[in-house]
């Protein structure tokens, strides 16, 4: 869908000249900025029902109630500044105006502190009515600041408030649109790693796929969606866990990939001194997206097939756009996790190794690998058949260049890198692309190559082209 850049003034003006948009701002903590653009251009007055800020936790409790877990900047107090500013708005004005469609902006922001100890980040939503006689949709999203500096952080959170209230009006038919939309005059200065459409305009729109937009038009790097099939935002539920993530193409989801996860969760949990705190996460990347067209786009299908395969068995899935391991540890280690572990099949380090090493031009391949391998990040490594042969091959006997041998040998014996030991050598023969064409081919045997719900979900909703025709009549 083409469309028009417009600049952030721009578009506060189209929408404050709209007569029948009408709504109130709610900006708590350092995000109070977005009201101020539809005042300063002019005709605030046909759009501004209020606008209020709550600076003070104890007034911001009073007003919205307490947060369990004692948070403010948070997904659920976005939800309860939208309930409560929303409520207000309909039983004070909703006899005055009938045919207005109302909406509620609301946020809570930490931007970067004076001591630096916050890089800035928050929560931000838009509770919007695009029928008056309807009821309204939500927008939330998390964003992250890359600014470094306090007041240009505060700007960008000014320019991505009206950019969503824009987008919700000008592009709710085009969610992918209304996403881009989302960081004009922002490029390269936010990063939106989580954001959820829902509604009566939205019944139909899998948020599953909003991960994947985010995603395809690198508006973020990593973003996550749980076994629920709704976006998620490790700043919910990743402190202090230990994260476990498994790689892979799940496409489909095979007994070896489930065998991975099982065995990787067993050795893991094994070297954790609160296994109780274990998080597994299954994380599918763009490249691995990539791979399954050959046009030179995404097939949102197949994307939902492997999503839907995952949260049979659930999973919480990472999606992410990253060259490494190096950034994925990374961004984990801003939601103050413990201990990090990697499952990753011999054949993936082996190609990890060998591009880190083609990719150092300079010689300086100690260093390059003291990054992959940094911090608590321990890497399980499931073994595979040596090509053209039954032979097993694990880090012990796979090819590594001779100048970082001593090292590979040293990370193995501090223990970052591990072979998995609880495998079953009877399926290191199945690989999912040969699945894949099983179930295209309709050929038999594929079913017992997948865990037994997988092969029913897939036969029960016929993913990844498996025939139509399998219809079980009753008579």
């Amino acid at each position: 869908m083409g469309r028009q850049l417009l600049e952030t003034d721009q578009k506060a003006l189209e929408i404050n000249l709209n007569d029948s948009i009408y709504g109130t701002f709610a900006e708590i903590g350092a995000g109070q900025e977005v009201a101020r653009h539809f005042f300063q251009v002019g005709a605030a007055a046909g759009t501004i029902a209020k606008t209020m800020s709550a600076y003070d936790k104890v007034v911001s409790d009073e007003i919205y109630g307490l947060e369990g877990s004692g948070r403010y900047v948070c997904e659920s107090r976005i939800y309860k500044m939208l309930d409560h500013e929303y409520v207000l708005m309909t039983d004070r004005l909703r006899k005055h105006r009938l045919d207005t469609r109302f909406f509620v902006f609301a946020n809570s922001i930490a931007a970067l502190n004076y001591s630096r100890t916050i890089k800035g980040n928050g929560w931000m939503g838009v509770r919007f009515q695009l029928d008056p006689n309807k009821e309204p949709n939500d927008l939330v999203l998390h964003v992250k600041m890359k600014d470094k500096d306090n007041t240009l952080q505060q700007q960008a959170i000014g320019i991505l408030g009206v950019n969503m209230i824009y987008g919700c009006y000008k592009y709710y038919k085009d969610p992918e649109t209304l996403l881009q939309s989302l960081i004009d005059g922002l490029h390269g200065r936010i990063e939106i790693d989580m954001v959820r459409l829902t509604g009566p305009e939205f019944s139909d729109l899998d948020n599953r796929l909003l991960a994947l937009y985010l995603i395809r038009n690198k508006i973020c790097k990593v973003t996550m969606f749980g076994p629920n099939k709704e976006p998620v935002h490790g700043s919910e539920f990743l402190y202090r866990k230990n994260p476990l993530l498994v790689r892979g193409s799940f496409r489909p989801v095979t007994k070896v990939n489930w065998n991975m996860i099982q065995s990787g969760i067993k050795q893991f949990s094994a070297n954790l001194e609160h296994p109780d705190r274990l998080l597994q996460l299954s994380e599918i990347t763009l490249e691995n997206l990539n791979r399954a067209t050959e046009l030179d786009e995404i097939d949102e299908t197949d994307f939902l097939h492997r999503a839907e395969l995952l949260a049979e068995l659930g999973q919480t899935v990472v999606l992410t756009q990253l060259e490494d391991q190096t950034e994925l540890i990374k961004y984990l280690k801003d939601f103050k996790v413990g201990q990090v572990g990697l499952v990753i099949g011999v054949r993936d380090l082996m190609g990890i190794v060998q591009s880190k090493f083609n990719k150092e031009k300079s010689g300086n391949h100690l260093e390059t690998f003291g990054k992959l391998f940094k911090g608590n990040a321990t890497f399980y490594v499931y073994p595979s058949y040596k090509d053209g042969s039954t032979d097993i091959q694990t880090t012990d006997n796979m090819p590594v260049p001779e100048d970082i041998t001593f090292l590979f040998k040293y990370l193995k014996s501090i223990g970052q890198i591990i072979d998995i030991q609880d495998y079953d050598p009877d399926i290191l023969y199945i690989f999912s692309w040969r699945v894949l064409q099983k179930i295209k081919g309709d050929e038999a045997g594929w079913e017992d190559e997948v865990p037994k719900p997988i092969a029913e979900l897939i036969k029960k909703e016929k993913l990844f082209g498996y025939p139509i025709k399998h219809i079980e009549f009753k008579y």
